[in-house]
């Protein structure tokens, strides 16, 4: 007895002895610059155990005594190595930070996986937007500046990727548009009002160009753009904007309507603070354009606050609450009177004026454990109403219900792993197309894994159900495969496969209207359209002297199954059996099968010349956009050809800007060849005259593409101040996007910019 004693003390004293052998590292993670704390930085102990910081940055690591090599990792910043002696019971607090890399290449995107990578480590081409960009151009919506990455136009309002659409009368996006990865097309017409979008308080605007439906679901069948709101850095900011311009005469002088220069002013206000764990930011926005066009003008104002609170108790938790609120009065614009003296004037019996309300609510919950995974629960409240002074048959009322649901483990091993669930319905009442509901629901994955810090390999499938009504659809499951070979320091290789799909919108099923001598048909028995897109690319980086950017090319193609176009035609019911014009107008058709291959350059670099600091930026997009399915018979098309309508087979925009002491200098070009294909009827000599009166002659007279200069000058009045002189269309050009629709002439804004 005594001697089982004996061992019993001496097996405890070992135990605890070995239980006191103990060291304790805590510490917490931040930009060496901004103070910001890095979430999700991996903190390796001796290449093997180690932990994952939380959203404050902040990490705990238990180990033995002794000498110990701790490296730190985060995507985009440059990773730190230290040497640290512990001894027993120790705890040791680091408070480590970070240095970016001021790698171009090195730029961190989510949109991509859902994750933040590095721009050179995505498998599929993506543009990235600064909000400094807005500031500079004194851009009122944020159109005309995504209209300015290469391979993007907007025609008429609707953003197309690489030619992946045609003109769609206002209604049914191939280009899925989100705040904050969460959609904000319409659930009626799943159009794009641009100027919703909270241009004050953006963080980044990320384009990936290509199917993205895996990942984000219906309407990302020509890519997305995924507009990032921000939040606050540890010091509060406060920015303020003004601005004031005009429209001048038109180069032909048959033209001008006014008596006096049409004008426009706006003005934004932001600010964000850190108040204790709560994050807060506010912003507003006022805009008021006479029109260059007569009958046409607009008067907005814009609110949003964003609120985020950083649970004390649990830490990792997060939640918060996204707002934005506009309301806005407005004429657009559709036909014009005539091609001559009224290509400026406004058919009035076209579109009537309209009071629009719009509002998001977007509620959100993350939480983020030391172990490098994070649950994310994000919902969206999107309410649109339009009222018209006249026509009430056009009123409409929609709302949209999304929530989602997505999780992401960040393992110690070079793996991520995501998948998430999404659900939404739309509710809409309007007397144009009737009441409707629908209903989404969808499952989707993502494995991205690395090898041997050369190559990174993707893997996604989705899977979504949709429900119009009482009828429903299932998608076939979409996949998406990529891969990014890393060969040399600065050279990346890419390859990538995705698959897509859109449900056609309500608007494009149901409307049944006119604007004025065009007819808009409707089509019940309008079916989904699918397709897939794939990418060569490699993107180089350079250094050459004093200057670094990079290199990007691309191959790719894109082709899509019964997709869906508007055509003009003969729509009569089976009850009548002599077509009149009132049969005679636009429908949307499943038109067949269409293939768009292509090539994209694009040049991106900073540096310096005569020592004055400049960036530069170029990109040039060719396409070859076919039906597949031609038939020779039919005479829809202009050219009586394959080629697909309303697109522009070369694309240039170029960018350069210069600054000296404090002025800063900037040119902008845009070049879009002729649209040589567009639908028949505008250049029948009877209907196309009935329709857009003088069309036919006008589009003989300027068989050619345009280009376009914008240019920019600002002066830094001082530390906080700076005023810049904007000038569009400098070489006041004419030239139109649809037909009918002549662009601004030169414009003229200026701005004052005060931050604090």
């Amino acid at each position: 007895m005594k001697r089982f004693i004996f061992l019993l003390l001496i097996n405890l004293l070992i135990l605890s002895l070995f239980s006191q052998q103990k060291a304790f590292i805590t510490g917490r993670i931040t930009d060496a610059i901004s103070r910001q704390p890095l979430t999700g930085a991996t903190i390796m102990l001796d290449s093997a155990s180690g932990a994952i910081s939380d959203t404050e940055g902040s990490f705990s690591i238990e180990t033995s005594p002794g000498r110990h090599a701790m490296d730190i990792h985060y995507v985009g910043y440059h990773s730190k190595h230290m040497i640290i002696q512990l001894n027993t019971n120790d705890t040791m607090y680091l408070d480590a930070g970070l240095n970016t890399e001021i790698q171009m290449l090195d730029e961190i995107v989510v949109s991509a996986g859902k994750y933040e990578q590095k721009l050179s480590d995505v498998i599929v081409s993506m543009d990235v937007i600064k909000p400094d960009r807005i500031t500079e151009t004194s851009a009122t919506s944020l159109e005309s500046i995504i209209g300015q990455s290469p391979g993007i136009d907007i025609l008429d309002g609707q953003p197309r990727i690489r030619g992946g659409s045609g003109y769609s009368y206002g209604a049914g996006s191939r280009v899925l548009m989100l705040v904050d990865e969460m959609p904000i097309l319409s659930p009626d017409a799943s159009d794009v009002k641009w100027d919703y979008l909270p241009m004050e308080n953006i963080s980044q605007i990320e384009i990936i160009k290509g199917a993205s439906s895996v990942l984000y679901g219906s309407s990302a069948l020509n890519g997305i753009i995924n507009v990032r709101t921000a939040y606050p850095k540890d010091k509060p900011e406060t920015k303020l904007t003004l601005f004031s311009g005009i429209y001048m005469n038109p180069e032909r002088k048959e033209l001008i309507w006014w008596d006096n220069q049409p004008s426009f002013s706006g003005a934004s206000a932001f600010h964000s603070r850190k108040i204790g764990n709560l994050d807060l930011v506010v912003g507003s926005h006022g805009f008021s354009d006479g029109g260059y066009r007569e009958n046409e003008w607009e008067n907005r104002q814009r609110f949003n606050v964003n609120l985020l609170y950083r649970d004390k108790k649990l830490p990792g938790l997060s939640y918060g609450m996204n707002s934005n609120l506009m309301f806005s009065n407005k004429i657009d614009f559709f036909l014009w009177q005539d091609a001559d003296s009224g290509a400026y004037r406004q058919n009035t019996s076209a579109i009537p004026k309209m009071k629009g309300f719009r509002l998001n609510l977007d509620p959100c919950m993350e939480y983020y454990n030391d172990n490098g995974s994070k649950h994310s629960l994000k919902a969206r409240y999107f309410r649109i109403t339009n009222k018209y002074e006249i026509e009430k048959d056009k009123d409409n009322d929609a709302a949209l219900y999304y929530g989602e649901y997505k999780y992401h483990k960040r393992f110690k091993i070079p793996v991520d792993l995501s998948f998430g669930a999404s659900v939404s319905f739309s509710d809409i009442h309007s007397q144009l197309y009737k009441d409707h509901s629908s209903l989404n629901g969808s499952a989707y994955a993502q494995y991205d894994s690395e090898i041997q810090n050369k190559v990174k390999l993707s893997l996604g499938l989705r899977f979504e159900t949709y429900r119009l009504d009482d009828d429903v659809e299932f998608s076939k499951p979409v996949f998406r495969t990529g891969i990014n070979y890393h060969p040399a320091k600065y050279t990346f290789l890419r390859a990538s496969f995705g698959q897509g799909y859109r449900f056609p919108s309500i608007a494009e099923k149901y409307t049944a209207t006119n604007l004025s001598s065009i007819h808009i048909f409707p089509n019940p028995d309008l079916n989904s359209e699918t397709g897939w897109s794939t990418e060569l690319g490699i993107k180089q980086g350079l250094h050459v002297r004093n200057w670094t950017g990079y290199l990007d090319v691309s191959l790719f193609q894109t082709r899509y199954k019964d997709m869906i176009e508007f055509t003009f035609g003969i729509y009569k019911p089976d009850s009548i059996e002599i077509p009149t014009f009132d049969h005679v107008g636009f429908k949307a058709l499943n038109v067949g099968n269409a293939q768009i291959t292509g090539i994209e350059i694009t040049l991106i670099g900073e540096g310096t010349v005569f020592n004055m600091p400049a960036t530069f930026m170029a990109g040039y997009t060719y396409i070859y956009p076919v039906d597949l399915d031609y038939d020779p018979s039919d005479t829809s098309n202009l050219l009586n050809n394959n080629i697909l309508k309303y697109r522009y087979q070369h694309s240039v925009k170029a960018d350069f800007e210069l600054t000296w002491k404090k002025l800063s200098t900037g040119l902008l070009l845009v070049y879009n060849s002729f649209m040589k294909n567009i639908d028949n009827v505008f250049m029948d000599p009877v209907i196309g005259n009935l329709i857009l009166p003088g069309y036919p002659d006008y589009r003989n007279q300027h068989q050619k593409g345009y280009l376009i200069f914008d240019h920019r000058i600002s002066y830094q009045l001082t530390d906080h101040s700076k005023i810049a002189v904007i000038t569009k269309n400098l070489f006041n050009k004419e030239y139109t996007g649809r037909p009918g629709d002549i662009r601004p002439p030169r414009n003229i804004t200026i701005q004052l910019s005060v931050d604090f």
